[in-house]
């Protein structure tokens, strides 16, 4: 998921990315540094303990140690937001600045808001203060503005806000959300930015959540190579990963799984029920109910129904493989 986040930034003027890291730590890098966008300058530190958003910013923060930073920004991002878009991102720090805010929260209303922390205002309609689920009236319930745990903060305030923060809270622990309030009540501006689709904002915390995730990314996906010139018979059942690259005029039959580096030519067509993870398919090839892992597929060969391409497999222009030819 985090790599979806930083592929988000990766599309913005950003200056360095410091990513968190816990439990697992030293997987979780490995992972990251070998799928992180290219040019993106990307730092990581280790939160020995988990004792909340606000103490891994803290931590956050010992990687932007550098006084050119002084007088900029700095974004926070949860890594379980794989939804958010490039543009809101930009939305947010353009108008943080537009009105020379020390912070911004990106902000949502939802109609069923339980189990987000909600945005409350003083009586002048400024943000006041973020309170959690958990620790809210049920006046405060009410409220439908949600928090993101999206936000831009100039960089000079941050740290002394962070260090005014107290886990006195059900969890213990040291919140983000409640900078917000100390800034507030220094008399700092504060504003949110109210974002259009809610579902930018998703986080994923269980199964399910990550299931919705998963629905919106293929439909985000699909939608932008249908754009590109690509056919899907049903885009409801043709799943495709982000680095999946795929030419005009190809085009997908139900039940087509693409993984990994795969790509797939101009005028092939793939599917029904294609299984294919880091295969490389030239132009006007055509593969049915077959899968394949690691495989070459050069111009107009003919794959299936029924056949499995071994990691190494690579089959010549215009070869036929499968129980009907002579090869398979």
């Amino acid at each position: 998921m985090i790599l979806h986040v930083l592929d988000a930034l990766a599309e913005l003027t950003v200056d360095r990315v410091v990513v968190v890291v816990g439990r697992s730590a030293n997987e979780v890098t490995k992972a990251v540094q070998a799928e992180a966008p290219a040019g993106l300058t990307t730092e990581f530190v280790e939160q020995p303990e988990a004792r909340g958003t606000g103490d891994a910013v803290a931590v956050a923060l010992t990687g932007l140690v550098d006084s050119d930073l002084d007088d900029g920004d700095v974004v926070i991002l949860p890594g379980d937001t794989p939804l958010v878009r490039p543009a809101t991102l930009a939305h947010l720090v353009s108008e943080h600045r537009d009105v020379d805010a020390a912070a911004s929260l990106l902000t949502a209303r939802l109609a069923d808001p339980f189990g987000y922390s909600r945005v409350l205002r003083s009586k002048d309609g400024r943000v006041a203060r973020i309170v959690d689920d958990g620790d809210a009236s049920p006046d405060e319930l009410d409220v439908d503005e949600v928090a993101t745990q999206i936000y831009c903060f100039r960089h000079s305030v941050i740290a002394p806000a962070l260090r005014r923060l107290s886990p006195d809270n059900t969890m213990g622990e040291y919140y983000l959300t409640d900078t917000v309030e100390v800034l507030h009540d220094a008399g700092y501006r504060v504003i949110s930015v109210l974002v259009g689709d809610p579902m930018e904002a998703a986080g994923v915390n269980d199964r399910a959540q990550l299931a919705a995730a998963e629905a919106e990314l293929r439909a985000r996906i699909n939608d932008r190579w249908m754009r590109r010139g690509v056919t899907m018979w049903d885009s409801e059942a043709t799943y495709l990963d982000c680095s999946v690259e795929l030419a005009p005029d190809v085009t997908l039959l139900p039940g087509v799984v693409l993984e990994g580096r795969t790509t797939v030519g101009s005028g092939s067509v793939i599917g029904p029920d294609v299984h294919l993870v880091d295969c490389d398919v030239g132009e006007g090839a055509r593969i049915a109910q077959s899968s394949g892992e690691r495989a070459v597929v050069e111009d107009h060969a003919r794959v299936g129904p029924f056949s499995v391409l071994e990691a190494g497999t690579r089959l010549a222009a215009g070869e036929r493989v499968g129980p009907f030819f002579g090869r398979g």
